[in-house]
């Protein structure tokens, strides 16, 4: 299956004072909860649920990589815009993320993880996403 576009969601969200730092910003850490809320989000408008293929399956999707760029730091209070973008979904899955201002649109954050496949209770690396949550993804 060939894939026209990325599958995109997004979230609008505020900075709650127990995310800031010393500082007054968004503590560097709390960004992967932006990200995750994002991405569950987006999952579930394809309709997948990890958990529940986790469930019939056994197969586990960890994430094994991650990386953010910090460009624009939030603050409490700040209303924001986190999109999360599918963009492989064949051996591996990998979802960018972007943070943005809703005020302005001013690029805050940008991000990635990557998840992989594997089946319990061996922990056996699959090298394949299976085929179910591939073509949900559109792959």
């Amino acid at each position: 299956m060939t894939r026209n576009h990325n599958h995109s969601y997004e979230i609008l969200h505020r900075v709650p004072f127990y995310d800031v730092d010393p500082m007054q910003i968004v503590w560097h850490g709390n960004y992967f909860n932006y990200f995750e809320n994002a991405r569950v989000a987006l999952f579930a408008d394809l309709g997948v649920d990890l958990f529940e293929f986790y469930t019939r399956t056994q197969c586990l999707f960890p994430i094994i990589k991650t990386s953010t760029k910090h460009i624009y730091p939030l603050r409490y209070g700040d209303e924001f815009i986190c999109k999360a973008t599918v963009v492989e979904g064949k051996t591996k899955i990998v979802v960018d993320f972007e943070i943005r201002l809703k005020s302005d649109g001013r690029i805050c954050t940008r991000g990635r993880t990557e998840q992989i496949a594997v089946k319990t209770p061996n922990m056996e690396i699959m090298f394949t996403i299976p085929d179910e949550i591939r073509k949900a993804l559109g792959f």
